[in-house]
């Protein structure tokens, strides 16, 4: 999720079969693959759809687009809160009598502030970046981001990586990039916007391990205060 949600990986199933085998060994359960799968397939229609609509259709305005976004996850958000589907703090039961028009406190909301606004900024440039390259460039250049992280994570916390994580991201880039390599037609402007939703997207990610981790909300409400 946009908000660093974490899979459910702790509920194991019990039925025997083809499936324990597959994942015997592994955290990963049956219904962490289907929300991996459901969140992979769901991020490539949204990159296809957004370009589609930006340069195939010609769509002017990118932050309409962004806005019905928010707008469309605000009012699921509210929707599934109120028919107790889900929580919006990590303390409260999710089958809840909850009488109070409140979902999240004011000082929750004060709090998060600062993430709110990182995410926007994330999310305008982002849905701006997808409009200057083509889709395989796009998915080049966004698979540096995880770069990006890691140096904003040690410029704020100065944390380091182990050599082996060094080395997996490195060829995770270099996967990228030779992918990629029979679509590059370089666009300055095209690719500095993308550039800068990279670092744009590290600083909201490294601002969710300072405040998302600190606010007591979960991973549903931290998405309903952004």
């Amino acid at each position: 999720s946009s908000s660093g949600s974490i899979l459910p990986t702790t509920v194991r199933d019990t039925a025997p079969g083809l499936d324990d085998k597959i994942f015997k060994g592994s955290v990963m359960t049956k219904r962490g693959a289907y929300a991996a799968i459901s969140y992979m397939t769901c991020a490539v229609l949204l990159v296809l759809f957004n370009k589609a609509a930006l340069s195939s259709y010609k769509f002017p305005s990118a932050n309409v687009i962004t806005l019905c976004q928010m707008i469309c996850s605000c009012c699921f958000l509210y929707a599934l809160r109120r028919m107790k589907l889900i929580a919006f703090d990590v303390t409260e039961p999710v089958l809840t009598s909850d009488s109070s028009t409140e979902l999240v406190p004011m000082r929750k909301l004060i709090h998060t502030s600062p993430l709110a606004l990182t995410y926007l900024l994330y999310m305008l440039v982002t849905m701006e970046s997808v409009r200057g390259v083509n889709v395989p460039m796009y998915t080049t250049l966004r698979r540096t981001t995880v770069v990006f992280t890691m140096i904003v994570e040690y410029i704020l916390v100065g944390q380091r990586h182990t050599p082996p994580i060094l080395g997996s991201v490195g060829l995770i880039v270099l996967g990228a990039f030779v992918a990629g390599a029979r679509d590059l037609s370089f666009d300055f402007r095209g690719y500095a916007v993308v550039f800068l939703a990279n670092i744009t997207t590290a600083i909201y990610l490294a601002t969710i391990a300072r405040v998302g981790k600190s606010s007591g909300l979960s991973s549903f409400g931290l998405m309903w205060c952004n």
